[in-house]
């Protein structure tokens, strides 16, 4: 064998996890973190039967890695007698850099090479000592049958980014056990240094490399909407697994001891499939080149066979019974469960009096701060209807298409925001401009849509109005595919009927915006009928309109804001010929009709 231990500019860049009866997985996930880019790795493990003692021990034999024994004390949980052994182990103490995570999980690098190395190194450029990573929570991926397939390669389906429920964190971090006490999901500061400014000190990024708040440096476990972040780094969490994957973890139970964990309600929590991503597979190549190596070992390569042939003879049996057959159906049942109606227990709410009286002076003077100061901007896409570019709808058969109106609309995570996959679920996506839009128009109309609801109130007019010619245009190219692919999916991809375009519509000019890319439209194609959901149209951008084929102006209210009230467009509209329509002002629009025209609706 012809392997040996990553040397990083960083020091000892070292790996600590916790494991029971790992043996199938063990090789897998041993070189997937050597390729990523850890110097070490030092694993505990309790109550090991089916040859993962065995295989650490010959790891460490071979000085790839450490096994260390957790004797887990009276009243004890495994995982924290493993970080007490681990706070006083030297191979610990001497690292420079420490990721304390569990066996279901990967890290996944996005930054750079992909490898700890250039991730440490930027992160250190900004002054950083630390780096919060985020859960991606990884299901079944449709497998049902045991494979003996790397992991990383058969799960390739999850949750979206934006799904709270999976939001808890890794910490990656220069350790010193004179500051720190090792946790599950961060460390904690010890008491005896709050006051001594060590804290002021401590500056951790998330998994996108921006700075967390402050608030981090002393309590919390997971990600919020304001530091949530997956451009560096993820941590691919694989609780389930395919179906007969769960079979067997069922048989040797979990490091937590967590009375009835693995059960269907646990299933529908974690087998979330709603988005591919394949990440991961960036590291595919040099894993399997390290396990190659690895499995050129005698010793590992007896163990690891024995171990997939002992468990594969026990899975075969226990699939000759009921229990598999009905734990087998509760899954695939409980797997139909639609991510917005997924049951788990919350987070336990903070009690702000509580924490108050736990806070140091230090964390009480942070917390005083005024907001603006103490707090990240909310992740990209939570109050959107869309997630942050690039998106594109998935070739993904499991994706629900739910008809809102008259049009299917796939409830597609990798592409609408969480509130906008609520109302696609429930057929009410865009529901009352689309209820309406039929009768804002007339035969022969020329419909130009700027922005707004990925097309999907175009279409539904298109639907309606055989004889309609329409734009549809969209500041994001990836918005206009989407449209395009909506289109394709209904039928109304006619392009004698539906033109989608896309491009900025205001051009910087001699320090100025200048709307020349909207009127490049106005003047192109020539529309009866302008609806505007984009708040780059002003309403001294409609103030320039002298389109004359241009009978009517529609504007969702979701346009107008506390700066641009209704009042804004409905002064400037009136200086180039239109009035507002009343017939629509109680329906969630502002119409304006030229004033010839004003009887009409």
């Amino acid at each position: 064998m012809n392997l040996k231990k990553h040397v990083s500019p960083h020091g000892t860049v070292l790996a600590v996890s916790m494991m029971k009866d790992e043996a199938p997985y063990l090789l897998e996930w041993f070189a997937h973190h050597l390729a990523v880019g850890f110097t070490d790795i030092l694993v505990y493990t309790n109550d090991c039967s089916d040859g993962t003692d065995e295989m650490l021990m010959r790891l460490e034999e071979l000085g790839l890695g450490y096994h260390r024994r957790n004797d887990i004390p009276e009243g004890i949980k495994p995982q924290p007698s493993a970080l007490n052994y681990a706070q006083e182990e030297p191979v610990v103490g001497n690292a420079d850099w420490v990721l304390v995570f569990d066996a279901d999980e990967f890290l996944c690098i996005k930054h750079g090479d992909g490898t700890l190395d250039g991730m440490i190194s930027e992160a250190e450029e900004k002054g950083a000592n630390g780096i919060v990573i985020t859960w991606r929570i990884f299901g079944s991926g449709f497998v049902e049958d045991w494979s003996r397939d790397p992991v990383t390669e058969q799960y390739l389906y999850c949750a979206p980014p934006l799904w709270n429920k999976g939001w808890g964190v890794k910490t990656l971090f220069k350790f010193d056990p004179e500051y720190w006490k090792l946790g599950i999901h961060r460390p904690k500061m010890k008491n005896k240094h709050l006051k001594d400014g060590y804290p002021d000190t401590v500056l951790w990024l998330n998994g996108s490399g921006e700075p967390m708040e402050d608030y981090f440096k002393f309590r919390g476990w997971r990600s919020i909407r304001r530091t949530l972040g997956y451009d560096w780094a993820q941590m691919n969490h694989y609780a389930v697994k395919g179906v007969d994957a769960y079979a067997i973890r069922k048989f040797r139970g979990n490091v937590n001891n967590k009375k009835d964990k693995y059960n269907a309600d646990y299933w529908a929590l974690q087998d979330r499939n709603e988005v591919r991503d394949d990440s991961i597979l960036r590291h595919a190549a040099k894993r399997a080149e390290i396990m190659e190596e690895l499995l050129k070992d005698p010793v590992l390569n007896r163990l690891h066979f024995a171990a997939l042939d002992r468990v594969e003879g026990r899975l075969n049996e226990y699939k000759q019974t009921e229990a598999y057959a009905e734990l087998k159906r509760g899954l695939l049942e409980a797997g139909k469960v639609p991510i917005n109606k997924v049951v788990a227990k919350p987070p336990q709410a903070r009690d702000p009096a509580k924490i108050a009286a736990l806070m140091s002076e230090v964390e009480k003077a942070a917390s005083d701060k005024p907001k603006e100061e103490r707090r990240n901007p909310v992740a990209d896409g939570w109050h959107d209807d869309f997630l942050p570019p690039k998106v594109a709808l998935q070739d993904n058969p499991h994706v629900d298409v739910i008809e809102n109106h008259n049009i299917k609309i796939p409830a597609d995570a990798a592409v609408f925001g969480p509130d906008a996959l609520d109302q696609i679920s429930e057929g009410k996506y865009a529901r009352r401009h689309m209820r309406y839009i039929s009768g804002q128009l007339r035969a022969g109309d020329r419909l130009l849509n700027v922005g707004g609801e990925a097309g999907v109130v175009v279409l539904e007019a298109l639907f309606h109005i055989p004889d309609l010619v329409a734009m549809a245009q969209h500041s994001r190219s990836d918005l206009a595919r989407v449209t395009e692919g909506l289109a394709a999916r209904n039928g109304l991809m006619d392009s004698s009927r539906l033109k989608v375009t896309d491009g900025p519509l205001v051009f910087k000019s001699d320090g100025a915006d200048e709307a020349t890319g909207f009127f490049a439209y106005v003047d192109d194609f020539r529309p009866t009928v302008l609806r505007v959901c984009d708040r780059d149209i002003t309403p001294g951008v409609l103030a320039q309109l002298n389109q004359r084929t241009l009978r009517r102006i529609i504007l969702p209210l979701e346009l107008l804001t506390e700066d641009t009230p209704a009042e804004a467009y409905t002064d400037v509209l009136a200086k180039v010929g239109f009035g507002v329509n009343e017939d629509w002002q109680d329906r969630g629009m502002l119409v304006f009709d030229r004033n010839s025209a004003l009887t009409e609706n």
